[in-house]
């Protein structure tokens, strides 16, 4: 019987990720092992949701998948799907009872990642199914200050903040090293997110503006880019018009359309690198996933000793479990900024995926040699010690530090 059951979880998983649909359908309807794992813990909804297949998700769920399961990772379904902006999934994941109070192997909540990363309407339905605006992760940062700090201060962004500050986010609140979103904002020389920070809105600019904004967090997408059309008459600045025609376009799923405007935006502004981010996110969306690096890699070109681009390529990067080329990108990062925790911490990650345990634990001792009491950093090296092949010398270990 266990024979049968190992087969049969294991030709669903293989259907699952073949997107398969006829063959999971028939394993459903027999006693395939709705919950059955690989040899990486991962469930056949989490195959589905890592592969954004919303259609066999949502199939797997109404037929009493688990969305809690977590893999090796420690990631569930629910944590996976909102951490990556898949939305419909996310929201089915809720409806099929996600456990809200679950955290991620970082100490988060979905919100975190979806503001890290800039998922305005993952942030809106974080902020919806109730989770906590100022939970702190086991970095000590909230989703604002991950917003701040890991951001680039542009319209997306901006967007991103004042979501969270009108759901009563704490921009006075401080992280491990005693600064607020505020200080962060002005230190990074973003005066839009720190106008939003201070006075808890945008600043004051076309009343259409605010409309559109309204609507978009009612996920009244037709109506907000009916309001922006171009037989509309409505005025304002160039690339904030390119910037909510392109966001909208995307939200309705015509990415090429959304891609057009985003353009656009770059034609009458070249340097204006936040517009590579979006055509990055766009292409995220389609699947096509070089052309999504390429635009980051045009990001970074023009500004390449800026931190944002190259971190959100390194992001996706994890996503695409492709950890050998972020670890490339954050040795990068490090060289420019070696007292960065956070990503000493992300290299012992991938580091850690890759099976690397002797340099995970000197990326990870790089962490704790600037916060020395962090729960989360000292979890990390105690589960590297256990990695730790037996008799490598602990001398080894400095590898990635020496090359950052």
């Amino acid at each position: 019987m266990a024979m049968q059951e190992k087969e049969q979880g294991d030709e669903l998983l293989a259907a699952v990720e073949r997107g398969d649909v006829r063959t999971v359908e028939r394993l459903l309807k027999g006693s395939a092992p709705l919950d059955w794992r690989d040899a990486r813990g991962r469930t056949a909804l989490m195959a589905a949701t890592q592969a954004n297949n919303v259609v066999l998700a949502q199939r797997l769920i109404r037929a009493g998948c688990d969305v809690n399961a977590r893999d090796e990772t420690q990631l569930s379904p629910y944590l996976y799907a909102g951490a990556n902006g898949f939305d419909a999934i996310f929201r089915t994941s809720i409806e099929g009872g996600a456990d809200l109070d679950s955290l991620n192997r970082f100490g988060a909540t979905p919100l975190l990642p979806a503001a890290e990363k800039g998922y305005l309407r993952t942030v809106q339905l974080c902020l919806d199914a109730g989770l906590a605006p100022d939970h702190l992760n086991g970095l000590g940062w909230t989703a604002l200050l991950e917003a701040v700090i890991l951001g680039d201060g542009g319209r997306l962004f901006a967007d991103v903040v004042a979501t969270l500050v009108a759901a009563g986010a704490d921009s006075h609140l401080r992280d491990r090293a005693g600064h607020s979103a505020i200080w962060h904002a002005e230190a990074q020389d973003q005066p839009l997110v720190l106008h939003i920070c201070v006075a808890g809105a945008h600043p004051p600019g076309p009343p259409p503006l605010d409309r559109v904004r309204e609507l978009i967090r009612r996920q009244s997408y037709g109506a907000a880019l009916d309001m922006l059309g171009e037989d509309s008459g409505f005025e304002c600045d160039p690339l904030d018009l390119h910037y909510y025609r392109g966001y909208l376009l995307g939200e309705l799923g015509r990415f090429e359309d959304s891609i057009a405007q985003y353009r656009q935006a770059l034609d009458a502004e070249p340097k204006a690198i936040e517009f590579h981010a979006y055509i990055a996110q766009c292409l995220r969306r389609l699947q096509l996933a070089e052309e999504a690096l390429h635009e980051w890699d045009a990001a970074i070109a023009l500004q390449p000793g800026a931190a944002f681009a190259r971190y959100q390529k390194s992001n996706y990067l994890r996503e695409l479990n492709r950890h050998d080329q972020a670890l490339t990108e954050m040795e990068v990062l490090l060289a420019q900024q070696p007292r960065r925790a956070d990503y000493w911490f992300h290299a012992a990650n991938s580091l850690r995926s890759l099976a690397r345990h002797e340099e995970a634990l000197a990326a990870i001792e790089e962490a704790l040699a600037v916060d020395a009491t962090n729960a989360l950093f000292l979890a990390h090296r105690a589960r590297s010690l256990e990695l730790r092949a037996p008799g490598r010398a602990a001398s080894n270990a400095g590898a990635v530090a020496h090359r950052a």
